[in-house]
């Protein structure tokens, strides 16, 4: 199989895949991690940057239900793994207690969070992490805008899990930036947290630090989160967004912000969506992709750099298994378990041996990979593939 995705018009696909040190076949189980390191955030001990995927040792793919990648900045990215036996282990930076250890002190390799079991969902904010146990969930971290939800707005540092207020019967978690929104399993969208572009979707923006439900909002069946923004699909394949839009990012043909959703148009058959920092994408029921908002790096991956306010097609991406966006770089398995990567690379974020943007797709990892998923910090710079 070739890819039409290497750089050079000299280059044949072929070839550039037998040479490139970057798409050498995957012979070992482990989770693979590229891209910013200086936190420690990609798990091999050092904390030097990665331009190909490197092993996570000790962490194998078939041990992980979910990776979720954090951070914001060169010293507070980390990540989470949710195992299959439902403990989870935590490594990366940890200045605010994110890694849930009970410490501040940064570690470079996983371990785990102590007296988590049981759980079932994960998720990672800038500096704040999320479980879910038993349909209830637990927070950790920063809690400076209230994104902990347990009815207190702290800046000092919860380093061990505590419980999200008032909240049941929740099957998805997911953080953005400053703020976090919990699907039940009732269909309803729960926010909380930092709200000064009414990306708690409520129709004020004034913070919350417990759970307010979305109005109006019934028949969620997935949600999403970009840094000041919310995303939601709900039972009748319509998209809604809500929160700051100044990129595009709510995909209603305007840069308006919004405090309450509004349907992202010209959409039909979505199967999946996700978010980057201030980027959106979704996955059709074909495999294709639609993506809008930043693009300012290429992070839509259509072949440009300029911002979309309504969802455009991402060519020559098909059979897309899942889909990560970080800050300005986005992430992609396809069906054959390839791995690609388009946007910004100057940490190497997008795996191909460079530090050369692309606004088209890279390949990272090629297909027979073992991979079937992706993640990458909330908004930086760390790519993350199991």
């Amino acid at each position: 199989m070739t890819y039409a995705y290497a750089r050079g018009a000299a280059c044949l696909a072929l070839l550039c895949l037998a040479v490139s040190p970057a798409h050498a076949e995957p012979r070992d189980p482990w989770v693979r991690a590229w891209g910013l390191n200086t936190a420690g955030q990609l798990g091999n001990g050092s904390t030097l940057d990665q331009q190909t995927p490197s092993s996570v040792p000790g962490l194998a793919r078939s041990d992980v239900r979910e990776l979720a990648g954090g951070g914001g900045n060169n010293a507070n990215s980390f990540a989470l793994a949710l195992l299959n036996d439902g403990t989870v282990q935590s490594w990366g930076g940890n200045s605010n207690g994110q890694l849930g250890n009970g410490t501040t002190t940064s570690q470079g390799f996983p371990a785990t969070v102590a007296g988590l079991s049981g759980v079932s969902r994960v998720a990672a904010g800038v500096h704040f992490a999320f479980a879910v146990r038993g349909g209830r969930v637990l927070a950790w971290g920063d809690n400076a805008f209230g994104q902990l939800g347990n009815g207190l707005t702290d800046s000092a540092a919860t380093t061990r899990p505590v419980a999200v207020q008032s909240l049941d019967k929740v099957k998805e978690v997911a953080a953005g930036c400053y703020h976090a929104a919990a699907l039940r399993e009732d269909g309803t969208v729960w926010t909380w947290g930092r709200n000064t572009d009414g990306q708690l979707g409520i129709g004020s923006a004034t913070d919350q630090n417990t759970p307010k439900k979305v109005p109006d909002l019934v028949d969620a069946v997935a949600i999403a989160i970009g840094c000041y923004h919310t995303v939601a699909l709900t039972a009748d394949g319509t998209v809604k967004a809500w929160g700051r839009g100044g990129y595009g990012q709510l995909g209603n043909d305007s840069t308006t912000s919004s405090q309450s959703p509004v349907d992202v148009q010209h959409l039909d058959s979505v199967a999946r969506i996700y978010s980057g920092g201030y980027h959106n994408f979704a996955v059709l029921d074909d495999g294709s992709v639609r993506a809008w908002g930043w693009n300012a790096a290429g992070q839509l991956g259509d072949g440009t750099t300029v911002d979309r306010t309504t969802p455009v097609p991402a060519p020559g991406l098909s059979g897309v298994r899942a889909l990560a966006g970080g800050w300005k770089h986005t992430l992609a398995v396809l069906d054959d378990g390839s791995v690609l990567a388009w946007g910004d690379n100057g940490s190497g974020q997008l795996g191909d041996g460079t530090t050369t943007a692309s606004p088209t797709p890279v390949l990272a990892l090629p297909q027979g990979s073992g991979t079937t998923r992706v993640a990458a910090s909330t908004v930086w710079k760390a790519s993350y593939a199991y």
